[in-house]
């Protein structure tokens, strides 16, 4: 089954993904399941001690490959719950709260930056047995590129869920709430802020479901209910609202560098097969940014899929993890 639109059909048919309708090792999606226990792995950054804290997944045995993911602004760990589940038959997985999400304390002096997220993930990934199979969404993916292209060596495969790459678009529909923007004005913001302050955990949780995904009706109760209890859990992590301004500023900021510095240019460094998953109703970025990614990639390949939103991988995770096992067993790249 080959997933096409307008974008995707600028790529020559070598760069698109088959999608095989089975795979091995593929166990059957229960959105019944709760989110993996959490742990806390120390590491020894350059940034100082960071405790961080991950979500793990067993595989089908002790010697099962690892797949690592990484989660987008405004997410967390529990972002990976179901897809991990359905490649558990096949990978362990590890699912990572990045600095300042989720229940991972950022340092004093973290810059928020790609790079410094990079260097606390391949602290992590020097710790595993062997190269792990790295996956990101949004921001997280463009964590995974700077990975990849800088420890080719701790990647084994690579797959970018709507990877946050440059998409400079001003349109107040990209944001969960449109007040955000003018919370990042002089004068203007610290009002602005102060209303969002007063928006509540179940609020904010459907303002990210109805942005990120095409058909918010899919989500069940009992994971809305978990989303609004993690939303509540983060207002009494008193460095969370900073983490997430940081880190969208930092972002915005790697598209105003200079071409030789851009992620454009860091796509091309990355040896390991990669795959750019991308939903075709994604509001966040653009879907039209998706054949120049796969394109930029040496080993890439793209897979567009209908009536899907900026985060697949929750809203599609069975086809999503049909594709990362594709790519793992894959000998045609």
């Amino acid at each position: 089954m080959t997933t096409t639109t307008s974008a995707a059909a600028r790529l020559g048919r070598r760069e698109l993904t088959r999608v095989p309708l089975a795979v091995d090792g593929l166990a059957p999606l229960d959105l019944t399941a709760k989110p993996s226990p959490g742990r806390h792995v120390d590491l020894a950054t350059s940034w100082g001690p960071v405790r961080l804290h991950v979500r793990e997944t067993p595989g089908p045995s002790a010697t099962a490959e690892t797949a690592v993911h990484l989660h987008g602004l405004a997410g967390s760990a529990t972002n990976w719950t179901d897809l991990a589940a359905v490649l558990a038959g096949r990978l362990r997985s590890i699912a990572v709260d990045l600095p300042g999400f989720g229940r991972t304390e950022p340092p004093r002096a973290f810059p928020f930056t790609r790079q410094a997220n990079a260097d606390v993930v391949i602290e992590l990934l020097a710790q595993l047995p062997g190269p792990v199979h790295l996956t990101g969404n949004s921001f997280g993916a463009a964590v995974a590129v700077e990975v990849a292209a800088r420890r080719p060596d701790l990647v084994s495969t690579l797959t970018l869920v709507s990877p946050a790459v440059p998409d400079l678009r001003l349109d107040p529909r990209r944001m969960s709430d449109p007040r955000i923007a003018l919370a990042m004005v002089p004068v203007l913001g610290a009002r602005t802020r102060r209303r969002l302050a007063t928006t509540t955990p179940a609020e904010r949780a459907a303002q990210l479901i109805r942005l990120c995904f095409a058909d918010p009706s899919v989500v069940p109760p009992h994971r809305f209910a978990e989303a609004v209890e993690e939303f509540a859990e983060r207002d009494g992590l008193p460095w969370a609202g900073h983490a997430l301004g940081r880190t969208t500023v930092e972002l915005v900021r790697s598209w105003l560098v200079p071409p030789t510095k851009s992620l454009w240019r860091l796509l091309s460094q990355v040896s390991a097969p990669a795959l750019v998953v991308w939903g075709a109703a994604d509001r966040v970025v653009s879907v039209r940014r998706a054949p120049r990614t796969a394109r930029l990639l040496p080993r890439g390949r793209l897979l567009v899929l209908p009536r899907t939103g900026h985060v697949a991988q929750v809203e599609r995770p069975t086809v999503v993890a049909r594709a990362v096992l594709g790519l793992v067993e894959s000998e045609d790249w």
